[in-house]
């Protein structure tokens, strides 16, 4: 991994917060002294104050000011009114009729206002810096020799090996060649318990050793591990607007002109039909021109967006854009593939059963004697099972061994002939009456029969993962009732597993192409449809869905460039976490939106009826709005998994 960057400058600690800080408190300051003073201060036209009080007043209001003067020319040489300009006339216009209070408080809180934003959306991106951290600028990398020598991590390559100690950081991603240890990777896949590593299995770069020793052989080049595959995609995520987002700035754009027009109407129209003072008119304006200011409104979308994307990466759940997590928020309907999604993805021995007098352990030595020569995924599954038994089968001695491709395995055994595999390789042989329940419950199963005596059963099925029950279950408390299993595995299999879930409607037999026709017509009787898969073979089903995710994305780049959503562990717990999120930031998007609607509307309204002074106007329709959006988007954050 590259070395980490420097996290962003404070926004609290810049020049634009430094003007506001000085700002306000002079602002205080010339407030105090108003308030203090028994001179009675009216205002009225071009009424420039030279007193103390009104001194420090406009210095405050010059000072914060400056966080939009600029900013505003630019927008009336190129003809774009913005807040900036709003600002600007709101705070010359309050000087001109001698109310440099307002001026003041306009030019200081409106800036603290935007200071609020800003580190609103730097405590989102800062995420992204955390995530770049979590990698080790050092590694130690093993010599020719045996030895080892300290370097920076950035410059370890495939093939390199490296030692890590208890307590350090995975420096790469790679395959473990010794060595054993329980490794937290919470940073990668967002599983909150440490997950034991030894010989062969993957580890990831920024993960951290709980315990023992580790020593890695690199299968990627570093910057281009999973961790920084994460952090480029939440970036590029953060980058991508949403759909109610580019509603926003849209609707900003055409309507802080118009309100802008408003105000200029309410300011000359009222005095020359004789229905009050100019100045008074003047100020109604003004401050329809401070309510009218839409930061509140455009802050609204993309912090809840970002703070959504950055929570969820943090646990593992990588949503790549403001439109996706949209979409999670209104999903309606589920579609699954079973192996690997639902299921572990990997056969497991569920059932020995023996018969004529034989004996399990002996009937299992046998076997894995023999199926130890093949590589079929049965024999390895059937292998795994006696080793971890501790059944010796290594000095069982066989001859002759001679796999059948569709039928199962011959060979001898001990000078016996012993054959291993399905019913179409016994015809004439009389099979238990247990096979048909076995078959019936969906598990694979393999005879055993030495010489024309068949003398066990061994059943095998790719097991639910411990964690589905509670994944569907929690998915129907949200809401999602609607669900279909899409799998390639025969009828009978895919039942079983539904039935445990109870999900209703099956699929199965399906290729490819069939599950794409299947999301296709899902998608005719439902509005919002996801698919769980889990990598490349179900790629063209996911990318047809409205949100396609991917589990256990973890070390896999195809499948996490494919899906809208990676899952990064094998955690089917993360699935309903990732549609919480969607809907919790999708309910936000719109209480923000129209709260911010709502408050500017009504301090309009007030505004025109002279029942809001300039002064309430900053406070509740800017400052209030911003610090209630924002801290509302906050919120996300505290789900968990």
């Amino acid at each position: 991994m590259s070395k980490p960057t420097r996290p962003a400058h404070s926004p609290w600690r810049t020049a634009t917060a430094i003007r506001t800080y000085i700002s306000g408190v002079l602002w205080v300051i010339g407030a105090l002294f108003e308030w203090l003073s028994d001179v009675p201060v009216e205002g009225g036209w071009l009424q420039i104050r030279a007193d103390p009080a009104g001194l420090v007043l406009v210095a405050s209001a010059l000072i914060g000011g400056h966080n939009f003067f600029p900013k505003a020319l630019r927008g009336v040489r190129y003809l774009r009114l913005d807040m900036n300009f709003l600002m600007t006339v709101a705070i010359i216009g309050a000087l001109l009729i001698g109310e440099p209070v307002e001026a003041a408080a306009i030019a200081a809180l409106f800036s603290f206002a935007e200071l609020l934003e800003a580190a609103a959306v730097s405590r989102a991106r800062r995420s992204i810096e955390e995530l770049v951290a979590l990698a080790p600028e050092k590694a130690r990398r093993v010599l020719p020799d045996g030895g080892e020598e300290e370097v920076v991590a950035s410059t370890l390559r495939a093939g390199d090996r490296v030692r890590i100690r208890p307590g350090e950081k995975v420096p790469i991603d790679g395959t473990v060649l010794d060595g054993t240890s329980a490794v937290d990777q919470s940073t990668v896949t967002g599983e909150s318990v440490p997950v034991s590593k030894g010989r062969g299995d993957q580890v990831f770069a920024g993960t951290l050793l709980s315990e023992g020793f580790l020593e890695v052989e690199a299968s990627t080049d570093s910057g281009n591990t999973t961790l920084d595959r994460i952090v480029r995609l939440v970036r590029q995520a953060q980058s991508q607007r949403a759909p109610s987002e580019r509603f926003i700035e849209r609707f900003a754009k055409a309507y802080t002109p118009v309100v802008t027009g408003i105000a200029v109407l309410t300011m000359l129209v009222p005095p020359l039909m004789d229905m009050g003072t100019s100045l008074d008119w003047f100020t109604r304006g003004l401050t329809l021109l401070v309510v009218a200011c839409p930061c509140a409104l455009v802050i609204a979308t993309p912090v809840t967006i970002m703070t959504a994307i950055t929570s969820a990466a943090r646990h593992g759940v990588l949503i790549k854009g403001g439109k996706h997590v949209e979409k999670l928020g209104a999903i309606c309907a589920f579609a699954f593939d079973k192996t690997g999604s639902l299921t572990e993805g990997r056969l497991a021995v569920t059932d020995v059963i023996v018969g004529g007098g034989a004996n399990a352990r002996d009937v299992l030595r046998t076997v894995a004697a023999v199926e130890k020569r093949s590589e079929h995924p049965l024999a390895k599954a059937i292998v795994a099972y006696a080793s971890g038994l501790r059944i010796d089968f290594d000095s069982v001695r066989v001859a002759d061994f001679e796999a059948r491709p569709g039928y199962g395995v011959v060979a001898r055994v001990e000078g016996q002939l012993v054959r291993i595999g399905k019913p179409n390789m016994f015809e004439g042989v009389s099979l238990p009456p247990r096979l048909a329940d076995l078959q019936g419950e969906g598990k694979t199963t393999a005879i055993v029969a030495v010489e024309d005596r068949v003398i066990g059963l061994i059943a095998l099925a790719d097991r639910l993962r411990p964690e589905a029950h509670n994944a569907i279950a929690e998915l129907r408390r949200l809401g999602i009732h609607d669900m279909v299993m899409l799998t390639g595995d025969h009828e009978r299999v895919a039942r079983h597993i539904a039935d445990q879930l109870g999900i209703v409607e099956v699929r199965a037999g399906l290729l490819p192409e069939d599950k794409v026709n299947a999301i296709v017509e899902y998608r005719r009787e439902h509005e919002g449809v996801a698919m769980l898969g889990d990598g490349v073979n179900d790629a063209p089903a996911l990318a047809v869905a409205d949100v396609g995710i991917v589990m256990g994305a973890a070390g896999s780049p195809a499948s996490i460039e494919t899906a809208d959503v990676a899952l990064m562990g094998d955690d089917l717990r993360l699935l309903p976490y990732a549609v919480r999120v969607g809907q919790r930031a999708r309910r936000l998007l719109r209480f923000n939106v129209g709260l911010a609607l709502a408050l500017k509307l009504s301090l309009a309204v007030g505004a025109v009826l002279g029942m809001v002074s300039l002064l309430s106007a900053v406070l509740l329709g800017d400052v209030g709005a911003s610090a209630a959006v924002t801290i509302n988007a906050m919120r996300i954050a505290r789900l968990r998994v």
